[in-house]
């Protein structure tokens, strides 16, 4: 039986445009996220990705309750979240932490380190200023910092070591859930690496849940058990992560995929990229029906511009919104194995 952690059900994030000085009034509203619904299971990874601007990280906002939902319903563990309180949420709070994009900004910088780990412990009331001070010390250890650098103000550290500090912050106080909202688009390739490997290696130690939101499709796929992928506030597909690479269904799926570069000239020749035209439609008036077909290349009058598709199944637990979706993928399950394991050169 899979252990559900986390369940979303018809999340929908609407932020109110006005007109007017003295008197305002509403005018319309941008549509950032727009009645999705998916789960997450206890242990595993869920990956998003998506363009600028499809609702990623207000989607991961609202899950944290940092955002008032529109309308929706969040559960965890079985439980109600979506109308809690702010006195309510204070317990569940200990459960569901976060790890933000820029690790410069996230973090105040008139604070010292052990400050800035240890406020939740504080928050939370969990122990005396020693206890508090001791834990902090193991935690910054546990990510690969030094205990010594308790005292120490962010400025005084790089990029990747600031990042390290919010994952130390995230894990303060045994959190079930997780949500990295890009934690490694800010660093270079070595450092990204580097939190990757560790994110992994402290999931299988603290037995933790992701929600890991990401442009690098390449990190998505190295980090998450199931992908979902979002457009428009929309969810366009969800698969797991082997399966989403080797057989996209959804056709924008398909275009994300074929940008991404392939380190074998000669699948990379072979294979036909899917160049998607215009730009992405204003979330303030999005397109009727599926609200990717002003740029999609099966898009068929009548069909894709009349109605929303609903998500059908198309594979084992992989789901697509589409009501004409891709059939054979260009790169088989196992050219993308060769790829990630290619044999030696003779």
């Amino acid at each position: 039986m899979v252990d559900e952690l986390l369940r979303v059900e018809n999340l929908t994030k609407h932020f109110p445009v006005s007109r007017g000085i003295v008197f305002q009034k509403q005018v319309a509203a941008v549509k950032a996220v727009d009645d999705i619904s998916f789960t997450v299971n206890r242990g595993e990874t869920l990956g998003v990705v998506g363009e600028s601007g499809c609702g990623k990280s207000t989607m991961a906002r609202c899950i944290m309750r940092l955002l008032d939902l529109t309308s929706g319903t969040l559960t965890f563990e079985g439980q109600n979240i979506s109308r809690l309180s702010r006195n309510e949420m204070r317990p569940i709070r200990r459960e569901m932490m976060m790890i933000f994009q820029d690790p410069y900004a996230s973090l105040n910088p008139r604070k010292r380190v052990g400050f800035i780990v240890g406020e939740a412990l504080v928050v939370h009331n969990t122990g005396t200023d020693a206890a508090i001070k001791r834990r902090v010390q193991e935690l910054l250890e546990v990510v690969g910092l030094n205990p010594e650098h308790y005292n120490r103000f962010p400025h005084e550290f790089s990029g990747g070591q600031r990042q390290r500090i919010g994952i130390a912050r995230a894990l303060a106080v045994n959190p079930k859930l997780i949500v990295c909202d890009e934690p490694v688009s800010a660093l270079d390739v070595s450092v990204q690496a580097q939190i990757l490997n560790l994110l992994k290696d402290l999931q299988k130690e603290f037995g933790l849940t992701y929600i890991f939101i990401a442009h690098d499709l390449n990190v998505v796929r190295y980090i998450s058990d199931r992908v979902m992928v979002m457009y428009l506030g929309k969810i366009a597909e969800v698969a797991g992560s082997a399966e989403l690479y080797a057989r996209p269904k959804h056709p924008y799926t398909g275009a994300l995929l074929s940008a991404v570069p392939i380190p074998d000239p000669r699948l990379g020749r072979a294979r036909k990229p899917i160049v998607l035209e215009g730009d992405v439609p204003n979330p303030i008036n999005p397109p009727d029906g599926c609200r990717f077909h002003p740029r999609c290349p099966r898009f068929q009058e009548g069909v894709c511009d009349a109605s929303i598709p609903e998500a059908v199944d198309v594979g084992t637990d992989h789901t697509a919104s589409c009501f004409f979706p891709l059939g054979h993928w260009p790169m088989t399950l196992e050219e993308m194995q060769r790829v990630d394991n290619p044999t030696p050169a003779s």
